[in-house]
């Protein structure tokens, strides 16, 4: 587990609202390295391409993120997890802050 990464107890509480399967091809790539990867772009700002080797294909987790933005699934994430704990962590922060960003405020 490298620093930022989700720890486990941050995996538990997100492991039971993912989607299991996607809608193309059956089974997804795993979710948490995947998720780590994403929530790296996130703080780093590094470019997709240069994502480090230990978060898998870098098109995998781009295509990861691009998708489950597209389809609502990390607002639907952020929604379950805010009323399981009442506190928005690490990924209600990157979604605040990728709000921020399109409305071009931050």
């Amino acid at each position: 587990m490298g620093r930022g990464d989700l720890s486990d107890a941050e995996w538990e509480r997100l492991r039971s609202f993912l989607p299991d399967r996607n809608r193309r091809c059956g089974r997804w790539r795993d979710h948490r390295q995947v998720i780590d990867g994403i929530l790296h772009r996130v703080r780093t700002g590094v470019q997709w391409r240069d994502l480090p080797e230990r978060f898998g294909p870098w098109k995998i987790v781009y295509e990861r993120h691009r998708l489950w933005s597209a389809d609502g699934t990390w607002e639907h994430l952020l929604q379950q997890i805010q009323g399981v704990s009442g506190a928005w962590g690490a990924l209600g922060a990157c979604a605040a802050t990728r709000r921020r960003q399109a409305s071009g405020s931050g």
